[in-house]
């Protein structure tokens, strides 16, 4: 709780522990699954397809005698191109702005060059690593155990904990073993926060979501998504939001795919990430979606840092 200047109120127990922790790892190992598991509500985009995440996402879990707030990272990997350098710099810095860090590794399909990126990383920094051994109900337990022992000779982990993160298994027990080893300190959010990001932003990314969910491979990694407006109006359903945003693809064929046969693909777009959006802002929604053709902008400099990478 906080008190009227905006600082926390004193009644916290001396042993609470607190921190910022890093989810990292190898692309499209399940880190936001993760995060979403453990948050208790979805505030980070996920899809089969890697390099979902883009941008480091703050999610807050509150605890007894702990406060936890992790930051999921974009999937660490060898990038080149100039879209993909910017993701994987955007994990690096978050990395190297923490008090712990979260490994996550895929149990079924270990990617030994980016799991040895992240390492490097990793040791670089004297704070504890927590390693999540994720999609174990992909595997069978002696593989498990095969996991644990070969990460052993690797980094000296404050704990190595078996999860899955969609069924949720061993997720109790790996929070648990972060809230140990975080630092003493008091709680940087209110108890009610479980996320510090905006509401326009989170709409924003469920629309570049359901493209990656809904699209071919060749979509989405050329998609970027903004939201030109985000207006609240009062009706007498309890009120309403009216989102106009664009969808930003690299070329006409592209722009062609996202809309479809006379629409039908924007339309089903809209109409999952509105229900989405809806979901989280608790009101009606009004979704209106633009494609836009920017030509090239994942290599344009000046058009990722207007899109915000």
């Amino acid at each position: 709780m906080s008190d009227q200047n905006g600082s926390f109120s004193t009644e916290i127990p001396e042993t609470f522990r607190s921190g910022f922790v890093a989810i990292a790892g190898p692309p499209n190992v399940g880190k936001s699954t993760l995060l979403n598991r453990m948050i208790g509500q979805k505030i980070s985009i996920t899809s089969a397809k890697p390099q979902t995440t883009r941008n480091r996402v703050i999610g807050v879990i509150h605890r007894p005698n702990a406060q936890i707030i992790f930051m999921d990272t974009p999937g660490i990997h060898n990038a080149t191109r100039t879209l993909n350098v910017r993701i994987v710099d955007a994990a690096l810095v978050a990395i190297g702005d923490v008090e712990m860090v979260l490994l996550v590794i895929d149990a079924e399909r270990p990617d030994p060059d980016s799991e040895k990126l992240a390492v490097k990383r990793i040791k670089s920094r004297k704070i504890p690593v927590v390693l999540a051994i994720n999609k174990i109900d992909l595997v069978k337990p002696p593989e498990i155990l095969t996991i644990i022992d070969t990460w052993k000779e690797i980094h000296d982990f404050a704990a190595m904990v078996p999860v899955s993160a969609i069924t949720g298994d061993g997720v109790s027990a790996l929070i648990r073993e972060m809230e140990k080893a975080l630092p003493q300190g008091p709680p940087f959010y209110p108890e009610d926060a479980l996320t510090d990001l905006p509401e326009r932003f989170i709409a924003a990314e469920m629309i570049r979501e359901k493209v990656f969910r809904l699209t071919g491979e060749e979509i989405p990694y050329s998609v970027a998504v903004t939201v030109e407006s985000f207006k609240e109006e009062p009706n007498d359903k309890g009120g309403l939001i009216r989102i106009h945003a664009n969808i930003h693809v690299e070329r006409d064929s592209q722009k062609g795919i996202i809309i479809g046969k006379k629409g039908a693909k924007l339309k089903q777009i809209g109409e999952s990430a509105r229900m989405e959006i809806e979901r989280m802002v608790g009101v009606q929604v009004f979704l209106k979606l633009f494609v836009r053709v920017q030509k090239n902008w994942s290599r344009d400099t000046k058009a990722l840092r207007r899109f915000g990478y």
